[in-house]
């Protein structure tokens, strides 16, 4: 079987070339030759900038080690001297952002985000189709609604818990659409009257909302309607009615369902949550992309022992209050994720050298994209012609300018208008933090999107700052000056660029999938925070976190935030170093635990099953949403502890084989897992968690990558 097919500097997988040649080119007008010639000629015009990008990562991070070695820490002189590196920057004058065709989900909504791996077609259809959903289904099967006082998830439907469900929503409606006069809760039928929404309450009296506009429409007969449309800080709520449905008739009103506009977009993910290491794993994500793009991605599911087809949702219909057909659009905003600068791929070589896999996944990924730029699906994604390109791990200004030169190469090579590929600026990496306003003026015409991601922001604060001193235990680093200054600044720097009605500022996942009930009471700190999206776990997470956002006026949040001072660069720079490492021998050992088993838990189903995102239960059996990110946090935690003798080799080997067992065991079950306690010395999994702590400190910032990918292609070829 012939492995590569040759073009010119160019050694492509057949698996990956066949794809491209009889799936991604077909009806794109682009004939192959023309494509694999830009593609070569970008790949070996951009190689070696890419190459001395890193290269200039690894020179500042030997001078940061060597200065630290040197010095104790002081703020003035640690600033001075990370600026005579270049690695604090001088800030550029202000401005303000230019982007444009931006589709409304991005500039103007603020709602929900989901994050899901795009190799997994069913996860991808799932988030694509969570622009809508049950708020009742949320509550009844989440705990939210307690399970007690007769209110426990039953077998079948418990009325009991039925009638807390619809309490809450009832709140909820009162909260958020209030009634002119009375509550919700008194209601007993809504009408369309004369172009208008007609409530009447169970005394017999007539009201309406207080403010009349959040109506904007339904559908049925207007004078039983079967939905209203409602609409509260942009975002829809879908108010169904069946009087004899068995949900309905609990109600005084025959309400069935409330739906609610929750992931208003999603990031469909080939980076942090995905195991791809070569031709086969990439090719099975990119055909999922071209399918999503398409509006032919399907999937057939299993569940309850029957087999259904998942595809797309279409649009969603209804009347305006005047009668005229309108549509909403049925599907999350899909942003796609690709991989930053550091990592290459075996599916392309160049002169025998593995391609940059970003720079791949930018000649690719927008290809795949096409029917959806040129508006040829009944089913668009963008509606302004838009490709949304979140672009992870870049390490200051320059690295932001290089994806901006990228992006312009692939236009070109494409034959898209200019500007067509808008980025999304992750702030995960500390220079790019320090610099963050240089960041965005590098892309002041295509940035669409800034958040702040705590697990690998702080896995670089960590390996930056390796040699510097003994770090704080790991859950009190959420609780120094640094972090405080790092969300605050992403927002309030993102604010004053102009963000504000054309790009998304974002804040992180709720990793607790199981525990909703508390991401209810704390997550609305993101809104709070003047975030417009905030990632989520889940579907169901989506639709309750929503509930935040109606909660929580943004746009006004934002304009309330733009009047107040951002908090300082000193701050920002303040490191959680522990002032004194005096933790008795079981504080240390119990952080030690909790690190190992949470690097084992997630490694070993990456390592050995090929899963880059999933449920992974934590020391205490609580099962966390985990990616790479995490993986990085603990890691290098574990590695700074060594490095400072707070933890010793053995102490380490120790808790590493003692948590592999009970790692086991959480997943003896699974008929596909592969004990790691069965053979220490040839369990790959085990040797690469080892690895990823022990060799930490050599890791290129603390990336978990390099050691993963080189695990997983050994296990795929054994």
């Amino acid at each position: 079987m012939k492995l590569f097919t040759t073009y010119g500097h160019l050694s492509i997988s057949t698996e990956l070339y066949d794809f491209i040649e009889n799936e991604a080119l077909i009806g794109t007008g682009i004939d192959s030759e023309t494509y694999w010639e830009n593609f070569e000629n970008v790949v070996l015009d951009l190689t070696p900038k890419n190459k001395a990008l890193l290269q200039k990562r690894d020179d500042l991070q030997q001078q940061i080690d060597q200065w630290h070695r040197n010095h104790l820490f002081e703020l003035n002189a640690y600033k001075t001297f990370l600026t005579e590196i270049g690695y604090l920057l001088p800030e550029v004058e202000d401005f303000q952002v230019s982007t444009e065709n931006v589709d409304e989900e991005i500039a103007l909504l603020a709602g929900p985000q989901l994050v899901v791996p795009v190799r997994n077609a069913r996860y991808s259809l799932n988030a694509a189709n969570a622009r809508w959903g049950s708020l009742y289904d949320a509550l009844y099967g989440s705990d939210v609604i307690p399970e007690h006082e007769g209110a426990e998830k039953t077998k079948g439907y418990n009325s009991v818990r039925g009638a807390k469900v619809i309490t809450f929503a009832k709140d909820f409606l009162d909260q958020a659409f209030p009634l002119l006069q009375g509550s919700h809760h008194d209601v007993s039928q809504w009408q369309i009257k004369d172009g208008a929404l007609v409530i009447g309450l169970q005394n017999g009296e007539v009201t309406t909302l207080k403010d009349t506009s959040q109506c904007v429409g339904f559908n049925g007969n207007a004078a039983l309607p079967t939905e209203v449309i409602l609409k509260n800080n942009g975002l829809h709520v879908i108010v169904q009615f069946d009087p004899i449905h068995v949900v309905g008739q609990q109600d005084a009103a025959g309400i069935k369902d409330i739906i609610l506009e929750a992931a208003v977009t999603t990031i469909q993910d080939l980076e942090d949550s995905v195991s791809a290491v070569d031709a086969k794993d990439k090719v099975e994500a990119y055909r999922n992309w071209l399918g999503l793009m398409r509006g032919t991605l399907v999937e057939e599911i299993e569940k309850n022992g029957k087999l259904f087809t998942r595809k797309l949702n279409q649009d969603l219909h209804f009347n305006n209050l005047q009668g005229e057909k309108q549509s909403l659009h049925g599907r999350s905003l899909m942003l796609l994720r690709n991989v930053g600068h550091l990592m290459t791929n075996p599916a392309i070589l160049v002169d025998g050298e593995e391609v940059y896999e970003g720079i791949m996944d930018a000649l690719i990924t927008p290809l795949l994209s096409l029917s959806d730029l040129r508006g040829q699906n009944s089913l668009l994604n963008s509606r302004r012609g838009s490709m949304y390109i979140v672009k992870p791990k870049m390490h200051g200004p320059e690295e932001v300018a290089f994806t901006v030169e990228l992006f312009e190469r692939v236009e070109q090579a494409l034959g898209l208008p200019n500007k067509t590929l808008k980025i999304g600026i992750m702030d995960e990496e500390r220079r790019t933090s320090l610099n963050l306003k240089n960041c965005i003026a590098a892309a002041k015409d295509r940035v669409i999107f800034i958040n702040t991601g705590f697990m690998d922001r702080t896995g670089d604060e960590i390996h930056t700052l390796m040699e510097a001193g003994p770090f704080v235990p790991k859950a009190e680093i959420k609780n120094q000056v640094w972090f405080e200054a790092y969300e605050n600044r992403n927002v309030m720097i993102g604010l004053k660029t102009g963000l504000q009605g054309k790009a998304q500022i974002g804040k992180g996942m709720w990793a607790k999938t199981d525990m909703l009930g508390a991401m209810y009471q704390s997550k609305s700190e993101h809104p709070e925070a003047g975030a417009s999206c905030a990632w989520v776990p889940s579907p169901t997470g989506a639709v309750i976190h929503a509930l935040h956002y109606h909660q929580v006026n943004v746009a006004h949040r934002q304009q309330e935030l733009l009047r107040t001072e951002t908090l300082s660069l000193d701050e920002l720079l303040t490191p959680a170093l522990a002032k004194d490492t005096n933790w008795s021998k079981e504080e240390i050992t119990k952080e030690l635990e909790n690190n190992c088993q949470g690097i084992l838990g997630y490694v070993v189903r990456w390592v050995d099953l090929g899963i880059g995102c999933s449920k992974v239960l934590d020391i205490h059996n609580v099962g966390l949403m985990e990616d790479r990110a995490t993986l990085r946090i603990s890691s290098q935690h574990v590695a700074n502890w060594l490095r400072h003798g707070i933890v010793s080799y053995n102490e380490v080997e120790e808790v590493l084989q003692r948590m592999a067992k009970i790692v086991d065991a959480q997943n003896e079950h699974d008929p596909l897992y592969s004990p790691m306690s069965a053979d220490w010395d040839n369990s790959i999994a085990f040797q690469t968690a080892s690895d990823l702590i022990f060799e930490g400190a050599k890791q290129p910032a603390g990336y978990t990558e390099p050691l993963l990918h080189r695990a997983r292609l050994q296990v795929k070829k054994s």
